[in-house]
């Protein structure tokens, strides 16, 4: 398609396309008005680990960390979706908090978590952001906490118990028995027993570890590592206990100032130790606490989250704007699909390009008063647009039969309704307004429609001359019209029941001759294609005009058509188009084709009654002088007439 088509496309269904563009709008308009506001408020957090502002900055250590904080917003974006936060959060303002209020996401390439919260009311949405910021908070705290309790409790444990030695041991300086060092022994395996197991279980964790290549799992093997490191120094300090608990106790019971000095410098050696075990302990208990200080996500509230004062939703302007383009997209639809089922002849290029025939008229639909076109239009209107266009349809005629003139001349159509008889009556007249004798023979054998046309009767007629002896002159009737004196007619007569073997015999050859020496041009009326009568008429005559109505006729029929009469040997002078809608510029373009004198004298387009006398058939005329060559030989042809 060239761009002049989708324009005349266009043209055709603005309405449609302004129909669904208006209607989209208003639609979309009225659903955004009719929805509850809803509100926004947004707040951000800066997340960040401690241990990162020890970073030494080399190259591998800054990408172990960046991808540890991308792992950790996203952590924490997750966390967000928990039911924990969302209960606190409830119980906090005193009414529900839903999880699709909330939504979280990084902000660019930083450590910056924007979270935005939507909700009926303005100030909830505030209060619901700020709200769940602590929440988070609050649950990372608790988390992260977690993650060394155990190791604290454990050294806390220890702490009380070597406490428990040492003042034992104090108190039994002075006064030493084997039961209170038996149980001392007992008590230090029992340590040494609980510190190796730990150790065997952090070897066995770590192994595990080591298969895993995460960086969450490299951590973990450096934490488990250096807990080892701190078990293993208390290990030592409680085996130099043990041994000497051993030896105090196997050093005798005598009551010897050697032995007791001994015993008492043993004790006094194991309180040392002992002591050392609580110092170290203390000092392991201060190393836990100060990495999980140092290992805790920091989270810091950069923004608090503030009254929004406009609704994000519904925005009326913007979805009527997006329901307008939806609905104008709708109607482009709806468009393209009814021209792409649209199999009918459209434009004029249509039958050149598929008909591969000239289009040689272009006659306007005609209504006048309402009425329907089932008149000799050209007679009642010899000064209308319709007029001038059969006049151009009957010069284009002349022009094709310089060599040969054309003396039987059939229209006919590829269907029904195209207004073959309405072309055929009227061309008729339009010859005897030239001052040629025609006679205009209705061979529609199967629906007649001539006589309608002219308000004769139709009792004797062509089927007549077959079964009767009757002359020419004996069936035809002469137009009373006074602009068409040299206008004589003859109609079908009774139907046959047989109209195709009628049409086809010698008889009608005869018919033919005698009825072409009497008049100069002999216009006939057929039926369509449908039937066979067209493509035996179509061999007897001289030329064959095909109707073709835009809109209507199908682009198959005419083309089935076309072939049908070039089998049969016809002469296909050319097309015409014919009630070429005026509302239209669709299809009523065409009309301009032949003369711009169409376009300066609207008035006749109106379908009014515009009879207008030969007197003031001046008034009317355009007072430009017409641009086209058919334009300037048309004006040449009516000035001559006159």
């Amino acid at each position: 398609m060239e761009i002049n088509q989708y324009l005349a496309i266009l043209r055709r269904w603005y309405w449609l396309l302004i129909l669904g563009l208006v209607i989209g709008t208003l639609s979309g308009y009225g659903f955004a008005k009719s929805q509850t506001p809803v509100y926004e408020a947004s707040t951000r957090v800066m997340v960040s680990r401690a241990s990162m502002q020890a970073a030494s900055g080399t190259g591998g250590a800054t990408d172990y960390y960046y991808i540890s904080d991308q792992q950790l917003i996203a952590t924490y974006i997750e966390l967000l979706k928990a039911s924990t936060i969302f209960n606190s959060v409830s119980e906090t303002l005193g009414y529900p908090v839903s999880a699709l209020q909330i939504q979280a996401q990084q902000v660019g390439d930083t450590r910056i978590l924007s979270i935005s919260v939507t909700d009926t009311n303005p100030q909830h949405a505030a209060d619901i952001a700020n709200a769940v910021v602590s929440a988070l908070m609050r649950q990372n705290e608790e988390l992260e906490a977690g993650r060394y309790a155990a190791s604290e409790e454990n050294l806390q444990s220890q702490i009380e118990q070597v406490q428990s030695q040492i003042s034992s041991l104090q108190s039994q300086i002075d006064k030493i028995s084997n039961q209170n060092l038996q149980e001392q022994i007992a008590q230090a395996e029992s340590e040494i027993a609980k510190l190796q197991e730990n150790i065997n279980a952090l070897q066995k964790e770590i192994t595990e570890l080591r298969k895993v290549f995460t960086t969450d799992a490299k951590l973990q093997i450096t934490e488990k590592e250096t807990e080892i490191d701190r078990i293993t120094s208390v290990l030592d300090l409680y085996q130099q206990a043990y041994a000497n608990l051993v030896v105090l106790g196997n050093s005798g019971s005598g009551s010897s100032s050697d032995a007791t000095s001994q015993r008492l410098a043993q004790v006094q050696s194991t309180l040392s130790l002992y002591q050392q075990i609580y110092i170290n302990l203390l000092q392991n208990l201060e190393n836990v606490r100060f990495t999980r200080l140092q290992n805790t996500q920091s989270m810091n509230q950069i923004q608090a989250a503030d009254v929004p004062e406009f609704p994000i939703k519904p925005q009326p302007f913007n979805s009527a704007m997006l329901a307008g383009v939806v609905g104008l997209m709708l109607a482009a639809g709806i468009i393209f699909l009814i021209e792409y089922l649209d199999d009918t002849m459209k434009v004029p290029e249509d039958v050149d390009r598929i008909l591969g025939i000239p289009l040689i008229g272009y006659i306007a639909e005609m209504q006048t008063n309402g009425k329907a076109e089932a008149e000799i239009y050209v007679s009642r209107q010899p000064r209308s647009p319709v007029s001038e266009a059969f006049r151009s349809l009957r010069t284009n005629l002349e022009f094709a039969a310089v060599d040969k003139p054309l003396r039987t001349i059939l229209v006919t159509g590829a269907e029904a309704g195209d207004g073959k008889t309405t072309v055929a009556s009227n061309l008729a007249a339009i010859f005897a307004q030239g001052g040629k004798r025609v006679l205009l023979l209705d061979c529609d054998l199967r629906r007649p429609r001539v006589h309608r046309f002219l308000g004769i009767q139709n009792r004797v007629g062509l089927t007549d001359l077959f079964r009767d002896n009757l002359s020419v002159e004996a069936v035809t009737h002469q137009w009373a019209d006074a602009s068409s004196k040299t206008l004589s007619v003859i109609t079908t007569g009774s139907l046959p029941p047989n109209p195709a073997e009628l049409l086809g015999s010698n008889k009608m050859d005869h018919i033919l001759a005698a009825i072409a020496s009497h008049v100069d041009v002999v216009v006939i009326d057929s039926p369509p294609s449908l039937v066979s009568d067209a493509q035996i008429l179509a061999a007897k005559v001289d030329c064959v005009l095909l109707v073709v109505q835009p809109g209507k006729t199908h682009i198959g029929a005419a083309r089935a058509t076309r072939e049908q009469l070039e089998r049969a040997g016809a002469r296909i002078v050319g097309a015409v188009f014919n009630r070429i809608p005026r509302s239209h510029g669709y299809y009523y373009g065409g009309y301009h084709y032949y003369s711009p004198y169409y376009s300066q004298n609207n008035q006749y387009l109106s379908g009014g009654d515009l009879t207008v006398e030969p007197a003031q058939a001046a008034e009317v005329e355009p007072k430009t002088q017409p641009r086209s060559l058919l334009s300037r030989v048309l004006n040449r042809q009516k000035r001559s007439e006159r």
